[in-house]
């Protein structure tokens, strides 16, 4: 029988692991964190000391401000988290693959890669579909990405003929749609289709997508500036 080489990391060590990426980040998470364990223990020997209860109120307090300021220090550890994961992303080619996760495992259909790509400057569009109707997302140079999302606006417009088609810029202007923004962006908008309606959209998309030759593969995490 085989002996197992490799052990998954148990909860505690992606906990570290995490704590260790976002403090590497951001430097004040730390003392965020510290502070939201701290200060419902000091509230709870405070209280514990002007309201005495002998042994047992002494060991209900201490308890009571240990659970208190664990849990309070793990939700301001996940969202220092997720603003260091934007923080690491931003600016970077593929970053709205990695931001894409959430949405297509909820409300959206589609895929994280981009369905159209310029490869010298990796400005990008994705598009996805859900109940707002086609959102195609423009990555990059504002110029390039939005000659790239009104080709794909033409061609989404003919396959899926009187579907709504919003367009979300993540460019390099100043102007568009901040990474953090773009699930928030998608989950405010006017839902018009039913599910069976988007997924007969989605198919017609997938069959004019499957038709064409669509670079693949970027991976935020290994992508390179192009050269100028």
């Amino acid at each position: 029988m085989a002996k197992k080489t490799s052990k998954a990391p148990g909860r505690f060590s992606q906990i570290v692991d995490v704590f260790k990426r976002t403090i590497a980040i951001d430097k004040s998470a730390l003392w965020l964190i510290i502070a939201g364990f701290a200060v419902p223990n000091i509230a709870a020997v405070v209280v514990g000391t002007l309201f005495p209860g002998g042994i047992l109120g002494w060991i209900l307090w201490i308890l009571l401000g240990l659970t208190t300021g664990l849990l309070l220090a793990m939700v301001i550890l996940g969202r220092r988290a997720e603003k260091a994961a934007y923080q690491s992303l931003e600016g970077k080619a593929g970053a709205v693959s990695a931001v894409l996760a959430a949405p297509l495992k909820r409300n959206f259909r589609g895929t994280a890669e981009p369905i159209s790509v310029n490869p010298r400057s990796l400005t990008a569009v994705y598009r996805i579909v859900g109940a707002p109707g086609i959102v195609l997302i423009g990555e990059g140079n504002r110029t390039e990405a939005q000659q790239l999302l009104e080709a794909e606006r033409k061609r989404a417009s003919k396959a899926a003929a009187n579907v709504p088609v919003h367009a979300i810029w993540v460019t390099n202007d100043g102007k568009g749609t901040p990474l953090p923004e773009v699930v928030k962006t998608l989950n405010k908008m006017k839902r018009t289709l039913s599910r069976n309606e988007v997924k007969a959209v989605h198919a017609r998309l997938s069959a004019l997508t499957n038709a064409l030759p669509i670079p693949k593969g970027i991976d935020p995490r290994k992508m390179r500036a192009a050269r100028r």
